[in-house]
């Protein structure tokens, strides 16, 4: 977990540099739409990479995918913080359960 906060740290400090020196400002740039976007692009990408069977090619890809996530849960302002309290409020309660628990489920 210490890699995804110092990646969070990064991102957040380079969302208001210069897009053309920074691939975060660049993202941001482009508008939540876009980041968004992106994000279902690098899932498709590590969806057809674990269909593969390609172990490294999969590494690769969810990394990519949990970096997109990261750069639009900051431009959202949510943080992993945010994300891992919901995660732990889930613990112990069965998935089918909490699902069901949601409106319009």
């Amino acid at each position: 977990m210490d890699s995804l906060a110092r990646l969070e740290r990064t991102i957040i400090a380079r969302r208001d540099a210069d897009p053309a020196t920074s691939y975060v400002a660049k993202l941001r740039a482009r508008g939540r739409p876009k980041m968004a976007q992106k994000l279902g692009e690098e899932a498709v990408e590590t969806v057809i990479a674990a269909l593969g069977g390609d172990k490294k090619e999969l590494t690769g890809e969810a990394a990519d995918l949990l970096f997109h996530l990261i750069a639009l849960l900051a431009d959202c302002d949510v943080t992993l913080a945010d994300v891992c309290a919901e995660l732990d409020r889930r613990e112990g309660v069965s998935g089918l359960d909490e699902k069901a628990s949601r409106p319009g489920e």
